[in-house]
C-alpha cells in the first residue's frame, strides 16, 4: 500500500513524515556530473551537490558612491566581475546550482561587532565607519537592507537565490550559511565576489576547513588591492584550500566541451 506522506524539510535532507511513520532514508539528488579542467587538475564533480557563493557585490564595495570609494579606493577591479556573473548566473539557475549572495550586512546596532572588527573601518575613531552614514547619499556603511549592503543593480537576483547577511570576513562565522548549505546537501561550493584576498579568500578557507571542495572562479573574482595580492590568492587557493577555473570552464563543462582553456 502506498503511503501519503509530507515532505518535513529541504531535499535531499527532508523527511517524509505522517502521523505514524517517518521515512528518513534522504533520498540523493539526480547526479548532474561534469568534467571540470582547473589550474592543477580535472574535476569530476556533481552540480547537484554544488552551489555558487557570490561575496559582497554589494554598493559599499563596488559602487563609486560607495564606503570603499569614499575612503579614496578606485573601485573600477571590484566592478570586473560583474559581466562574467551577468553570463553565469542565469545558466547556472536553469541547472538548478543554488545562487547564495553572501553581502555584508551588520545589525544596525552592531552588537555583535568587536572593537577590533570596528577598528579595520574606522582607525582613527573620527572618519565614517560601520553603520555610519555615507557623505553622497546618507546609506549607513554596511548596515542590513540599506542601500550600502545591497547588491549592485547591474546584477539580477532571482526570486529562487538565497540571500545571507555576514558581520566578518568569513561568511561562515556567526552566520546561518554553513546550515543551509547542509540542508540543501551542497559539498562543492564556487566562490565568486569581492575581495578575492579578503572576504572571498577568508570564507573559501572556513569552507575548507569545514570540508566542503572549494573552486575559485577567477574571471568572477577580483580585488582592489595590489596585483601581489590577486597573486597570492591564486597561488594560496591552489596549493592549499581547492582549485581554480573560471566560469567559461564551468559553461563549457555543462554542455560536454571540456577543453576550455581557463586561466
Amino acid at each position: 500500500m502506498t503511503r501519503s506522506l509530507r515532505t518535513l524539510g529541504t531535499p535531499p535532507t527532508a523527511w517524509y513524515v505522517d502521523a505514524d511513520m517517518a521515512d528518513i532514508t534522504r533520498p540523493a539528488l539526480a547526479p548532474q556530473p561534469i568534467v571540470l579542467p582547473t589550474a592543477t587538475k580535472t574535476l569530476r564533480l556533481d552540480l547537484a551537490k554544488a552551489a555558487l557563493l557570490v561575496i559582497d557585490m554589494q554598493n559599499d564595495f563596488c559602487h563609486p558612491d560607495g564606503w570603499l570609494a569614499h575612503i579614496g579606493v578606485d573601485v573600477t577591479p571590484a566592478r570586473t566581475p560583474i559581466p562574467p556573473l551577468q553570463r553565469c548566473l542565469p545558466p547556472l539557475r536553469a541547472l538548478c546550482v543554488p545562487i547564495i549572495w553572501l553581502n555584508w550586512g551588520n545589525r544596525p546596532d552592531l552588537l555583535n561587532i568587536s572593537a577590533a572588527a570596528r577598528h579595520v573601518y574606522n582607525p582613527s575613531g573620527d572618519g565614517i565607519g560601520l553603520g555610519d552614514p555615507l557623505p553622497k547619499n546618507g546609506a549607513p556603511v554596511l548596515t542590513k537592507d540599506s542601500w550600502a549592503a545591497a547588491v549592485v543593480d547591474e546584477l539580477d537576483q532571482a526570486a529562487t537565490d538565497i540571500k545571507v547577511d555576514k558581520y566578518r570576513m568569513s561568511g561562515f562565522w556567526d552566520t546561518p550559511l554553513d546550515s543551509i548549505l547542509r540542508n540543501l546537501g551542497k559539498t562543492t561550493l564556487f566562490f565568486a565576489g569581492v575581495n578575492a584576498d579578503q572576504c572571498v579568500l577568508a570564507t573559501l578557507q572556513d569552507a575548507n576547513f569545514l570540508g566542503y571542495d572549494c573552486i575559485l572562479l577567477s574571471d568572477c573574482t577580483a580585488t582592489t588591492s595590489p596585483d601581489y595580492c590577486w597573486q597570492a590568492t591564486l597561488y594560496n587557493v591552489n596549493q592549499c584550500f581547492g582549485f581554480v577555473t573560471d566560469s567559461q570552464a564551468v559553461l563549457a563543462a555543462t554542455k560536454g566541451d571540456s577543453a576550455h582553456d581557463h586561466r
